[in-house]
């Protein structure tokens, strides 16, 4: 465990950012304190509470689930504020639901002040610390479609859909390495994080470090694209919790040659 916490603190630190979490109030299956999360929002054109649910439906519809577990395995409903219990919490593990089924649970209980988040997953190029090899893996993609009076109009900020698409460094990288202000020397704080450094000294395996983590964001723009062309979308903004301009920093990493 004590050397998962250090990978994880790998990660350049930055200022924390103010935001509006959809989800606030429920239990996380992350550590927060661990490693920051990353996020994409949309603003929808004509939003309002009869349009909210069809915009969702076109949303989810664009998930690129992992091939190992296609479906959503949640849906849950909650009303007026985050600090408020679920009006409804469906477990969905055992029998996944598509997008059409999704949304036809939500219409029962269509309100403007309510919140809609359902459960996916998704599959990212993953770094493992201890064999040094890259594996495609699992990783859970949180959605929320939030209604205009819910949480004292939460959605100006966080967006009418938000996705939370997993750790940062998926797209980032650890300790500053990747783009154009690398570090010249970053410092080990722990023997995990020095094995990490002595690894990436080598030319191939910084190659490959910078590559995969390429193709993680190709892969996040190339969803994003889906959205904006399945959604009629307003305005869109791709934000981390570590990163003062995530957006900026990933196309950083990809200019990179």
């Amino acid at each position: 465990m004590a050397g998962t916490a250090a990978w994880a603190k790998l990660q350049a630190p930055s200022l924390p950012q103010a935001k509006a979490r959809f989800g606030a109030g429920r239990d996380s299956r992350y550590n927060a304190g661990m490693s920051n999360h990353a996020y994409a929002s949309f603003w929808c054109k004509d939003y309002s509470a009869a349009t909210m649910l069809e915009r969702f439906g076109r949303f989810l519809e664009t998930v690129p689930f992992s091939a190992s577990d296609p479906g959503f395995t949640q849906l849950l409903i909650r009303a007026v504020s985050p600090a408020e219990v679920p009006l409804v919490e469906h477990d969905l593990r055992s029998v996944p639901l598509s997008a059409a089924e999704i949304i036809a649970l939500a219409q029962e209980h269509l309100h403007p002040d309510c919140v809609y988040e359902t459960r996916a997953h998704w599959d990212l190029w993953t770094y493992e610390p201890t064999s040094g090899r890259w594996q495609m893996r699992q990783q859970p993609l949180d959605i929320y479609c939030c209604g205009e009076d819910y949480d004292d109009g939460a959605w100006r900020e966080s967006g009418h859909l938000q996705a939370e698409i997993g750790f940062e460094h998926l797209f980032t990288g650890h300790a500053g390495l990747l783009g154009a202000r690398a570090p010249r020397v970053p410092t080990a704080q722990h023997p995990v994080e020095q094995a990490f450094l002595e690894r990436m000294i080598r030319p191939e395996n910084f190659s490959e470090y910078h590559e995969k983590t390429r193709e993680n964001i190709r892969a996040l723009l190339h969803w994003m694209t889906k959205i904006e062309a399945a959604v009629p979308i307003e305005r869109s903004r791709l934000w981390s919790e570590g990163e003062e301009n995530f957006e900026a920093r990933m196309e950083e990493i990809l200019a990179v040659r």
